[in-house]
């Protein structure tokens, strides 16, 4: 049976197909749709991590303790999690492992653009890069065997493309695999010391690894539209080398030329393409990132490629400027700007209590160190009020050493979920160095940016069943926070005097703002009453449009409405109505 299914539908599928029973991730946008598929499979022990390393960390125990373990994350998530990433080959799994890195090349939702396949050879670890929704599905269950097969993690990259795009796939069965024994080995899972000892037994892995390559299925030459193998014999003038979306994109562009196609990219088959690029006149490199393939083989000696020169490195690649670059004209990066569409700048949801407290933040014209979240967009017009956003977790640093170089008025601005993620070490380290940071935490109960995840915080798992929910506010006072205040985000006069009263604080001061976001399935589904305008009160101050909500507009009279099927209740308009102009019982219309 087959079915359309994106590729992150298809890893899913694949890692259950596989066996896998335990799996863990933080959301993050390309990767999150694999957990959230995983988790209808009740065979899957799936779950929601506090950050990618708890969820690689969790991942390393159980395929240590005999399991098929999945971890999945974005690339930067990688990041966070590259300490244990770095520590585990010299180790090498029990059962089979294999983590997701979700690369986002042209940044569609990202704060930068990483190539991780330099962590997979960083690390040592074999690297597959499916280029379809079917690839994606089969290297999962490849990549499990590998694992298994050589005693090591293994990464399997996607890209925004490659997790979100669909095709056919063709469905098997869930193959069990029993969970394999585990005999404690001290010297090679525990006690640091004895790490150098296993060094050279990583060497050995990966030059074994080097060798399997050469005649590893996944890496095939073919050619032309029929995909025929090559005979010896045959040697057409252009040779295109490609790997994961790159080579779909590349297909289009070169219909007739020879490829070789690569699907386990680290180690590379040096051997097969070094004779590949002799059989061809020129080759083209064709890979999304850096030039990952195209360095390696040049420092062996082939003379005859072009790559990232041509192609450029920078942004999405496309048939288009694939084919532009051909031309000799310039490709010009993709960054999500290939359709044309009628400009609107990003903004909050209506009613989302983010407007308020930003909206306060820049009456306060107060230095906001941001995080990563929906509250990015405070940096926009009309709030521009967050002047920094790097990673996970940095506004609380920032703002600490904002305040060290003399900016007293500074606010850190930080999500629930982020931190949880990875907040809570900062605020520690603010409590003990003397810090007098003011620390805002925008507890809307989700993770709203990659599509209202919960988290510890939010008192439900993955999978929808209660959980303990972490009190934010219990902690802040635990790890030393005297002053903590919570505020309701709909409240602005609340929420004004709490982060005034904060900024003046002889100390380090928290200020949770607290509000559902309001794409949750329970927000959605109020049964609420919209407010509205009266026009014989209105004066036409014009004070509710500087809550900038989309949901108030000007009236064919020139005075404000409200519409109806927008409008949250949140009343937060009606508090700045001046002439008390906006309610909540006015007459919307004639029946």
């Amino acid at each position: 049976m087959k079915k359309l299914l994106s590729g992150n539908e298809a890893i899913a599928r694949g890692a259950w197909e596989a066996g896998v029973k335990f799996a863990a991730g933080y959301p993050g946008t390309p990767s999150t749709e694999i957990l959230e598929n995983l988790a209808r499979y009740p065979q899957v022990d799936a779950q929601w991590s506090a950050n990618e390393k708890v969820a690689f960390d969790e991942g390393m125990g159980a395929a240590i303790g005999g399991l098929r373990v999945l971890v999945t994350m974005k690339h930067v998530g990688l990041n966070v999690a590259s300490d244990a990433f770095m520590v585990f080959p010299y180790a090498g799994t029990n059962g089979g492992f294999v983590v997701i890195s979700a690369d986002d090349p042209g940044m569609h939702s990202s704060q930068n653009e990483q190539d991780n396949r330099y962590l997979a050879l960083m690390a040592k670890v074999p690297l597959l890069e499916p280029a379809d929704a079917q690839e994606c599905k089969d290297f999962i269950a490849f990549a499990f065997d590998l694992s298994e097969q050589f005693g090591t993690p293994v990464m399997l990259r996607t890209t925004t493309r490659s997790a979100h795009t669909k095709s056919l796939v063709a469905l098997g069965e869930r193959r069990e695999v029993p969970r394999r024994d585990f005999t404690p080995d001290i010297r090679r899972y525990s006690v640091p010391i004895y790490r150098h000892l296993l060094r050279p037994k990583l060497e050995a892995r990966l030059r074994q690894l080097v060798e399997y390559v050469e005649t590893c299925p996944l890496n095939r030459v073919e050619r032309g539209d029929s995909a025929v193998m090559l005979s010896e014999a045959e040697h057409p003038t252009i040779g295109v080398i490609a790997s994961g979306m790159a080579y779909q994109y590349a297909r289009e562009v070169w219909p007739e030329a020879a490829f070789f196609k690569l699907g386990l990219v680290y180690p590379l088959p040096v051997r097969r393409l070094l004779d590949f690029c002799r059989r061809h006149e020129t080759v083209y490199v064709v890979e999304e990132g850096e030039a990952f393939i195209e360095s390696q083989l040049k420092a062996l000696g082939a003379g005859n490629l072009i790559g990232k020169d041509l192609f450029g490195v920078i942004g999405e690649y496309s048939p288009e400027r694939l084919a532009t670059a051909l031309k000799g004209e310039k490709p010009r990066p993709n960054f999500g700007d290939e359709i044309t569409i009628l400009p609107r700048p990003p903004m909050f949801c209506v009613g989302c209590g983010h407007r308020v407290v930003f909206d306060v933040l820049r009456q306060l014209k107060v230095l906001v160190a941001g995080d990563i979240g929906c509250y990015t967009m405070g940096a926009l017009p009309p709030y521009e009020a967050s002047h920094t956003t790097f990673c996970m977790g940095a506004s609380i640093g920032n703002a600490f050493g904002f305040r060290r170089a003399g900016h007293e008025r500074t606010v850190a601005v930080i999500g629930d979920s982020t931190f949880v993620h990875a907040g809570i070490p900062s605020l520690v380290d603010t409590v003990y160095n003397g810090g007098k940071t003011t620390v805002v935490i925008l507890d809307n109960g989700t993770t709203g940016m990659t599509g209202q995840q919960p988290h510890p915080a939010a008192g439900k798992t993955l999978k929808g069943t209660p959980a303990p929910r972490l009190d934010l506010e219990a902690l802040c006072r635990a790890v030393g926070i005297q002053h903590v205040t919570v505020v309701d985000t709909w409240e602005r006069s609340s929420v004004l005097r709490a982060i005034r009263s904060a900024l003046a604080y002889d100390g380090p001061a928290v200020v949770i703002a607290r509000g559902p976001c309001q794409q949750l399935p329970e927000m959605r589904g109020r049964d609420l009453v919209p407010y509205a305008v009266d026009e014989a009160v209105c004066t036409n101050c014009e004070a509710c449009y500087k809550v900038w909500c989309p949901a108030i507009t000007p009236g064919a009279n020139g005075k404000p409405v409200i519409d109806p099927l927008a409008c949250v209740a949140c009343g937060v308009c009606a508090q700045v109505c001046v002439p008390g102009a906006i309610t909540s019982n006015v007459k919307r219309y004639d029946v």
